[in-house]
């Protein structure tokens, strides 16, 4: 078994060495407009096609109260007209063309992804230009896409105990930061924005110079410096967006919420803990933690809650994020199992890693799965553009991407039991139950 684990480590190494040394740092060439937008350039002729990701410095953590949620509605209004394509045209225009497109909101960005033949390069950068410079914040439309955004988030709601539970722990977890609404943000705000505040939120936060652009494929650097030079240098810069100044204090002692819902069949229980931001030198060590409690037949997780039948089902999450944050366990009670005795399953098995740590297997098991994500994530040219702008505005710059597979290797077991020890602590912990009934103090 130790010769297979072994073989399996050299063989994996060998792939990530190989993709990182197929795309070298040194590929990856970046200019920056004098309007501020930075523009990065992966050539890669593998395929006739391209990519350009366009990551905006903007999400729910740049919102206050009154206008929450106001970051993911401008996920649906940059597809709905601007001065040259109006509604609908955008997706006409690049469907024509061969391509597609798709884009999501976090807590820190907001993220367009188009895909297309190589040779579509300038009707892509036409497209985009239109709707970064002239976006169209008609009124009619915002009040039906108001509507489409309410109902996402009521039926949302309805449809994901993930959602619910997340909701209410975030708002329990987080009391000055703004990581404590939801990106979907709250229904009183949805219905109050006003035509000036999305206008404003427009200017300020879609602006040039809060922008990374990633575009990779089979392109050349001088032909993506000349179209964005006539297409994107022309928008005009405008005033930094206010800092996020808020830290969150710290939290002094365990904090509950409990939600009816008399749709759930079982209990469900989330955990969360706060965490540092990814950028810190903690977070490949409580990434890898969160494999070992949850992925896979073989974690800790499944093996104490699932095959004994306490929880249906398992899982822990760790998002990337700017500021601290948090992360989540996340149970669901087989029938008969009360949200008490699964809470105190998932609680004993966090414990039980932060006294007695993992072994040298498990830890190298989960740093398997690391490496071959990094692998297939470097594989393809839109897995290279995401990770390049991800590593960019996550960690700090895109070329600590390459320093990954190295970062994972490092960690070691008494690294894992330090981040729980850490972090993983019950003075650190927030906890929502989801139940049809609460249940008796008795």
């Amino acid at each position: 078994m130790i010769r297979k684990i072994l073989g399996l480590v050299l063989m994996l190494g060998a792939l990530v060495s190989t993709t990182v040394q197929a795309t070298q740092a040194e590929d990856i060439k970046s200019f920056t407009l004098d309007n501020g937008m930075k523009i990065m350039v992966l050539e890669d002729s593998s395929i006739p096609n391209a990519n350009m990701y366009l990551f905006w410095k903007v999400g729910s953590r740049n919102e206050v109260p009154g206008i929450t949620g106001i970051s993911h509605f401008f996920e649906h209004m940059m597809f709905n007209g601007a001065k040259k394509y109006g509604p609908k045209m955008f997706d006409r225009t690049m469907e024509a063309a061969g391509g597609a497109n798709n884009a999501y909101t976090t807590e820190n960005l907001t993220v367009y992804t188009d895909w297309f033949p190589a040779n579509a390069l300038e009707t892509i950068f036409d497209l985009e230009a239109d709707r970064i410079g002239h976006l169209d914040i008609d009124a009619k439309m915002v009040e039906s896409e108001r509507g489409v955004v309410a109902s996402e988030r009521t039926t949302g709601l309805e449809n994901s105990n993930w959602r619910t539970l997340q909701e209410e722990l975030k708002g329990i977890a987080f009391r000055a930061h703004p990581y404590s609404w939801s990106v979907i943000g709250h229904e009183s705000d949805i219905t109050a924005w006003t035509l000036d505040d999305l206008v404003q939120y427009h200017k300020t936060y879609y602006a040039p110079n809060n922008a990374v652009v990633v575009i990779a494929g089979d392109v050349k650097f001088n032909e993506v410096k000349a179209l964005a030079n006539k297409y994107f240098a022309p928008i005009p810069a405008q005033a930094s967006p206010r800092e996020v100044k808020t830290v969150e204090p710290l939290q002094k002692g365990e904090r509950r919420t409990y939600i009816q819902k008399a749709s759930v069949s079982t209990p469900n229980v989330m955990l969360a803990y706060h965490v540092p931001s990814t950028s810190h030198e903690d977070y490949y060590a409580l990434d890898l933690l969160s494999s070992v409690l949850s992925e896979g037949n073989s974690s800790r997780l499944y093996q104490s809650l699932v095959e004994k039948q306490v929880a249906i089902e398992v899982e822990t999450y760790l998002p990337m994020t700017i500021d601290p944050n948090l992360f989540y366990v996340m149970g669901v009670a087989n029938p008969g199992i009360t949200a008490v005795e699964l809470e105190k399953g998932m609680i004993s098995e966090i414990n039980r890693i932060a006294r007695e740590g993992v072994t040298e297997k498990e830890l190298e098991k989960v740093k398997n799965i690391k490496l071959m994500n990094f692998y297939r994530s470097m594989e393809t040219i839109n897995g290279k553009a995401n990770t390049v702008g991800t590593y960019e505005l996550y960690f700090g710059s895109f070329d600590k991407l390459f320093n990954a597979p190295e970062a994972y290797n490092k960690v070691t077991p008494a690294d894992l039991q330090r981040v729980a020890q850490t972090y993983l602590r019950r003075a650190n912990r927030s906890v929502a139950v989801l139940a049809a009934t609460e249940e008796t103090d008795e």
